[in-house]
């Protein structure tokens, strides 16, 4: 029955976008970082903010659920199966350069960008290396590490709210830590303007190597990156290794003996991670009277 749903629903929105990229049966498990998760009706990737926004307003006008999703990193998908459609962007790569400003698709990922301002010796974008995002998830999120986040670079958004195009600017963004009001609002971006400074090439891939080797000590193996947002001033990894947690383990889920804040996961399922995610929470609360708040974004 499911089979013949997911069908329906990928041959009602091709039949509505003939020319709109879609595949049915999308395997959440094989498009994140953590490797979880079950199978989606359809995926589709508008080629630009005018299909993304038609599509949109489609999908709300039809009552078709859905959800997004970038470069899978950050994200922990449900089990099961999902009656919707997945909304990517690795076709939102659209560049063009204003003096030190960059605007970037939202389907371009973090070392392309850095890439993209090096070719143009403009600097400001190379703690974002490594980092495993698309633009737009980058932003939603405000990405980043403590010297730079997202926040610190964007002039202006282009995104598609409720199926209408929408210009944002950076205050309109209404940043967080790892949080905007894209994400509190479902909105979709499809390119940002961002704002860097003159630097010569070198320099930049001096301080692009520099970024690296501060992440070359991470934990390897499937994960989906930092879990938890550090509390102000504090370190949620720091926190967690204090209540003696690194290595405990969830069914196939653990939490990483090098940095307490990744949880590996090691042939497990979303039910073994999510349990060890309210576990880490509960056992922080009692013991430092500090509530984490995640970080990552469960989907859909």
């Amino acid at each position: 029955m499911k089979e013949n749903e997911n069908t329906r629903l990928y041959k009602r929105i091709t039949e509505a976008f003939p020319a709109l990229q879609a595949e049915a049966n999308f395997s959440f498990r094989s498009h994140t970082t953590i490797g979880l998760g079950g199978i989606a009706s359809v995926a589709v990737s508008p080629s630009t903010t005018d299909e993304c926004a038609k599509l949109l307003s489609y999908f709300k006008r039809e009552r078709i659920a859905y959800c997004f999703l970038g470069a899978g990193a950050n994200v922990l998908p449900s089990d099961g199966y999902f009656d919707g459609a997945v909304v990517r962007f690795q076709r939102l790569k659209c560049t063009y350069l204003e003096g030190t400003q960059l605007y970037v698709g939202a389907g371009i990922n973090g070392t392309a960008l850095c890439s993209l301002g090096k070719s143009a010796s403009v600097s400001g974008f190379e703690p974002f290396i490594g980092i495993p995002f698309t633009v737009g998830g980058g932003v939603a999120m405000n990405a980043g590490i403590a010297q730079s986040h997202f926040e610190d670079v964007v002039v202006r958004v282009t995104a598609v709210d409720g199926g209408k195009i929408r210009t944002f600017s950076a205050k309109e963004c209404a940043f967080q830590e790892k949080d905007s009001v894209f994400l509190r609002e479902k909105i979709a971006i499809t390119g940002v303007l961002l704002k860097g400074k003159y630097a010569p090439r070198k320099r930049i891939s001096e301080n692009e190597c520099f970024y690296r080797m501060r992440r070359s000590g991470l934990p390897k193996g499937r994960s989906m990156g930092c879990v938890f947002v550090n509390p102000s001033g504090i370190s949620a990894g720091r926190l967690i290794e204090e209540c003696g947690l690194k290595g405990t383990r969830m069914g196939g889920a653990r939490i990483s003996e090098i940095h307490a804040n990744f949880i590996i996961n090691e042939c497990g399922t979303f039910q073994d991670v999510a349990l060890l995610i309210d576990y880490v929470k509960r056992e922080v609360a009692n013991h430092t009277g500090i509530v984490l708040r995640e970080e990552i974004r469960r989907i859909p």
